[in-house]
């Protein structure tokens, strides 16, 4: 009897063993996960200043330059409640001169907000209640000079900020003249940034920006914001003739990033090794927005040595469809696994019906390398693996929020900390929305006029789903973020 136990005792140690590896090999052919459920939802209005409130005077279009807008361009995990929201380069939806785009000196900065996750009243819809609440506003600089654009040929005011005379420093701006015309748009003196990616390090200390101007990768302080460390990225990813109209500069460009199009999305991995970014649209040598595959770039955090693969948009559209070729984020499930935020920009306000937001997983081991490659023929069949993860539009559907009611731009993503659900550990996972600095919007679809907050959605995740997810451990700081 004890021979039998011990046995059977092993076996079940075996058995213990192979269920993460079974689970894994599962998600290959899994086309979504019913595991994975909504469970909050919180919101910051639009309508509100942040904390900058040396940037609070009107920017050229006449909206407030410290707007608190655009909050899910980019969402970062800094542990505990502590997250890091970025806004991207800026208010440029107020139509005022289309010489820059509608672009403004608005000074690209991160926001910290604190998000507390609370079991909800009995009978409410969702088991959990989100509150964001804003802690910080910390604006991104550099000591070293940038090049400001001088405003003569869009009739505007010199591109820098006012800011830096007062507090003699160099501050980044969104206004798209702010470059120099003689370099590569990667060019890391340009003070025009665009920023849609963040990412925080393991030691709490330093966050890692991506941005669609250059496209750039940066390394900030995260205290002071001041820029620490420039990620130089392939010449193949530059554009070589700058304009402040993005259409201009598409067209006077056969390679490079698309204007507009560049690094949206950034992951690191659990280990803080290795930051990992993606292009939101193709490269122009790759087909731009008409084609099929967009770029993934991997970078070594202590060498800055750089890999390339590629990433299959599932929805390029036909002829008869409209094109959304658009990738907005990615997040680490572990140093080679991610999640990927695939969608098209319609929704709370576009003025349209969402459609398609979709999340995919994809596993970079044995990833074709493809540095040196151009052309969608070149790149077919050399794509990372993908699989669905989650269809975020069809399971706001089932909570009864409407197409026209999911915000257009849901870009930034985010792991959080776990709860516990009926006595199971879940996982969780934070989508928040860019509203484009518009605090309500009107239309077709709601032509009283509706509220476009800061939106934050909390999906619960059963640990099953993603047997091989580690966390990324992140050192609380021991001092306040100013």
């Amino acid at each position: 009897m004890g021979a039998f136990l011990a046995y059977l005792s092993e076996e079940l140690v075996t058995v213990r063993k192979l269920i993460p590896v079974l689970l894994a090999s599962l998600f290959a052919h899994a086309t979504s996960h019913a595991a994975v459920d909504l469970i909050a939802i919180g919101s910051l209005t639009g309508n509100a200043a942040d904390l900058s409130t040396e940037t609070a005077a009107p920017l050229e279009s006449g909206v407030p330059g410290n707007i608190l807008g655009g909050l899910g361009s980019g969402l970062a995990y800094a542990g505990g409640d502590t997250f890091l929201a970025l806004p991207d380069r800026g208010p440029n939806a107020t139509n005022y001169n289309g010489a820059v785009d509608h672009t403004t000196s608005y000074i690209p900065r991160f926001q910290t907000l604190t998000m507390t996750l609370t079991p909800s009243a009995p009978g409410s819809a969702l088991p959990f209640t989100l509150t964001p609440a804003l802690t910080a506003s910390t604006l991104f600089s550099s000591r070293h000079p940038l090049v400001y654009g001088n405003g003569v040929n869009a009739g505007l005011p010199h591109g820098a900020p006012t800011l830096n005379a007062k507090n003699h420093t160099y501050y980044f701006s969104g206004r798209s003249d702010n470059f120099d015309a003689a370099r590569l748009s990667t060019d890391p003196s340009n003070a025009r940034l665009d920023p849609e990616g963040i990412r925080v390090s393991n030691d709490g200390e330093k966050i890692y920006i991506t941005d669609e101007y250059g496209p750039y990768v940066y390394e900030f302080h995260r205290e002071t914001g001041q820029r620490k460390r420039v990620f130089q990225l392939p010449i193949e990813f530059a554009a070589n003739n700058l304009s402040a109209q993005g259409d201009a500069e598409i067209s006077g460009n056969a390679m490079g990033r698309v204007a507009n199009k560049g690094m949206e999305g950034l992951a690191i991995t659990p280990d803080g090794k290795t930051l990992v970014g993606i292009m939101q649209s193709p490269l122009l040598q790759d087909g731009a927005t008409n084609g099929r595959f967009t770029r993934i770039v991997t970078i070594d955090v202590n060498t800055g040595a750089v890999r390339q693969h590629a990433y299959e948009l599932t929805n390029i559209g036909t002829v008869s469809k409209p094109k959304y070729p658009a990738v907005s984020e990615i997040v680490a499930i572990n140093d080679h696994e991610f999640l990927v935020d695939e969608r098209d920009g319609k929704g709370l306000g576009d003025d349209s019906s969402a459609a398609y937001k979709k999340i995919y997983r994809i596993d970079l081991t044995n990833a074709a390398e493809v540095s040196g490659m151009s052309g969608e023929a070149n790149l077919a069949g050399k794509a990372v693996a993908k699989t669905l993860f989650l269809d975020v539009a069809a399971k706001l559907n089932a909570y009864g929020i409407t197409a026209k009611n999911i915000p257009a731009k849901l870009e930034g993503m985010a792991f959080g900390p776990d709860v516990a659900i009926n006595g199971v550990a879940k996982y969780t996972l934070y989508i928040a929305n860019d509203n484009d600095f518009l605090g309500s919007v009107s239309g077709a679809n709601f032509p009283a006029g509706i509220d476009n907050p800061n939106k934050f959605f909390v999906f619960a995740i059963d640990q099953s789903d993603l047997p091989t997810y580690r966390r990324q451990q992140i050192r609380s700081l021991h001092r306040p973020i100013k």
